[in-house]
C-alpha cells in the first residue's frame, strides 16, 4: 500500500472542508428562506411571536425565533422561551400510555371501564333540543376501549367542538367524569374530544404516579426534555411567553393580552392539555419519533410501538372537518377533510401536497396555535410556536403553511449537500 502523504492529507483536508462549506452555504441560505418567512409574518404584524425548529433524525437543521412574548411589555420572543402547548400534551399521554401497552399492564382493546370505574354505565345522547336544552339519553350499547380513547372515537367531545356539549346542561344529581354524555355509540365516527384526558387517567391508575412524575421519570428524563413539565418553576417563570387572544367578541381584532394570565401552576394536570415545553424539547421528542423510539442512546419505546402509533386505528372513518362551537376556536379542517385517518395519538395525512410533508405522517397541534409534524419517510420534523388564541386563527395558519413549505425547501438543500461531495484537483509543489 502507497505511504499517506502530507500532499494527500492536505488534499483531503481541503476537499472535506470545501465540502462542508458546501453544506453550510446551502443550509444557511435555505435556513434564510425560514427566517424571513418567519420574519415577515412578525413585521405584518400577522402574529405577535413564533418560535420554530426543524430536525431530521440527526440533528436540529433549524431554529429560530421572531417577535415578542408579551404584546403588554414588547418582551422579546427567544428560542427558549416556555409555551403552554395545550394538546400538544396528547401525544405524550398516549406513548406513555403505549409503554404500558408495552408491558402488558392495559391491552388497547380492553373496555377502559376495566379501569376506570367511573366510565361505567356510560349514557349516550338520543336527542337534544337546542332551542330548550332538553334532552334524553340511553345507555350506551357498546363499552369504549382504550383504542377508541387513544383515537377520539369514543364518543365524548369538547364545549367548543360540540354545540350540544356546550348547550348541555346536566339535570340535578347527574355527573359526567370526563364532560358530558356521548354524542354517539363508541366506534361509530371521529370526533375530537376529552378522550385523551382518559388516556391520562388510565396511566395515572395503572402507573400509579401522577402525570406529571410519571412523564419527568419514563419520558422528559430519558429524552432530556428538562423544559417539559405541568408546573413552570419559578426561576422559569420570565421564560414563559403570555398567554393573548384577538380582540372583539369574535377574536378578530388585534392581539392582545389576556385578563387575567394563567399562573405557573396547574392544580390537577390532564392528559388533554397543560403541558409546557419549548421548541427544543419538542424537538427532541419528535427526533425520538423520527428515530423509532430511541434518542441518544435513550429508548422509550420499542420501535414495533412507534410503528403501531403511526397507523390507522380508525379502518374506513375519516377525521372530517369541524365547525367550531365557541369563539376561542376557528372553524377547524385538516390537511383531506374527511379522508385523513388517526393512529395512537396522531392525525396522519392521506393524501400528497407538492412542496409539503409526505403522506403517512404524523401531526397535532394545540389550541394557542401552536402546531408539529413528523415525516418519517423524509425523515424530517418541525415544530412551530405561537401563544395566542383563537385556534386555527387565518394568519397563523398562513404562517404555518409558509413555514412548512420553507422547511421542505431546506430539507431538499440538506439531502443536496450530503449527496454531492466536489471533485478536487491540487497541483502541490514538491
Amino acid at each position: 500500500m502507497k505511504p499517506t502523504t502530507f500532499k494527500d492529507l492536505f488534499a483531503t483536508g481541503i476537499a472535506i472542508a470545501l465540502a462542508a462549506g458546501v453544506a453550510r452555504a446551502q443550509n444557511v441560505a435555505s435556513g434564510a428562506a425560514i427566517d424571513a418567512v418567519l420574519r415577515a409574518a412578525v413585521e405584518r404584524q400577522d402574529v405577535p411571536g413564533v418560535v420554530a425548529l426543524v430536525t431530521n433524525r440527526d440533528r436540529v437543521l433549524y431554529q429560530g425565533a421572531f417577535g415578542v412574548a408579551d404584546v403588554g411589555s414588547g418582551r422579546p420572543l427567544s428560542t427558549d422561551a416556555l409555551f403552554r402547548i395545550a394538546s400538544m400534551t396528547k401525544p405524550v399521554t398516549s406513548l406513555a400510555l403505549m409503554q404500558l401497552v408495552e408491558q402488558g399492564k392495559v391491552g388497547l382493546d380492553d373496555p377502559a371501564e376495566k379501569y376506570l370505574p367511573e366510565l361505567v354505565g356510560l349514557k349516550v345522547f338520543e336527542s337534544f333540543d337546542a332551542a330548550n336544552g332538553g334532552y334524553k339519553l340511553r345507555p350506551a350499547a357498546r363499552r369504549p376501549t382504550v383504542r377508541q380513547f387513544l383515537t377520539h372515537t369514543s364518543g365524548l367531545a369538547y364545549p367548543f367542538t360540540s354545540e350540544i356539549w356546550r348547550d348541555f346542561k346536566p339535570k340535578p344529581g347527574e355527573t359526567y367524569p370526563f364532560g358530558g354524555p356521548l354524542l354517539f355509540e363508541p366506534g361509530e365516527r371521529w370526533h375530537y374530544s376529552t378522550s385523551t384526558d382518559v388516556v391520562g387517567r388510565l396511566v395515572e391508575v395503572i402507573s400509579g404516579q401522577k402525570l406529571e412524575e410519571y412523564f419527568r421519570q419514563h419520558i422528559f428524563a430519558p429524552l432530556k426534555m428538562a423544559d417539559s413539565s405541568y408546573n413552570v418553576p419559578p426561576e422559569k417563570g420570565a421564560r414563559l411567553v403570555a398567554a393573548q387572544q384577538r380582540a372583539g367578541e369574535r377574536m378578530d381584532g388585534a392581539v392582545v393580552l389576556q385578563s387575567p394570565q394563567p399562573g405557573l401552576t396547574i392544580a390537577a394536570p390532564i392528559g388533554g392539555g397543560g403541558l409546557a415545553s419549548t421548541a427544543s424539547d419538542y424537538g427532541r421528542f419528535m427526533r425520538m419519533l423520527l428515530n423509532r423510539g430511541v434518542l441518544d442512546g435513550a429508548r422509550v419505546a420499542k420501535a414495533e410501538t412507534v410503528a403501531l402509533m403511526g397507523e390507522n386505528h380508525i379502518g374506513t372513518i375519516g377525521v372530517p372537518a369541524l365547525k367550531a362551537a365557541l369563539p376561542r376556536s376557528a372553524d377547524f379542517t385538516f390537511i383531506a377533510d374527511g379522508r385523513d385517518k388517526f393512529g395512537l395519538g396522531f392525525l396522519i395525512t392521506s393524501d400528497p401536497v407538492a412542496g409539503k410533508r409526505s403522506p403517512g405522517s404524523l401531526s397535532w397541534g394545540g389550541i394557542n396555535n401552536t402546531y408539529f409534524w413528523v415525516d418519517q419517510e423524509r425523515g424530517i420534523a418541525g415544530v412551530i410556536l405561537m401563544q395566542y388564541l383563537p385556534f386555527a386563527d387565518a394568519k397563523a395558519l398562513a404562517v404555518h403553511e409558509a413555514f412548512e413549505r420553507a422547511v421542505y425547501q431546506l430539507a431538499a438543500a440538506e439531502q443536496r449537500s450530503s449527496s454531492q461531495i466536489p471533485t478536487l484537483s491540487f497541483s502541490l509543489a514538491k
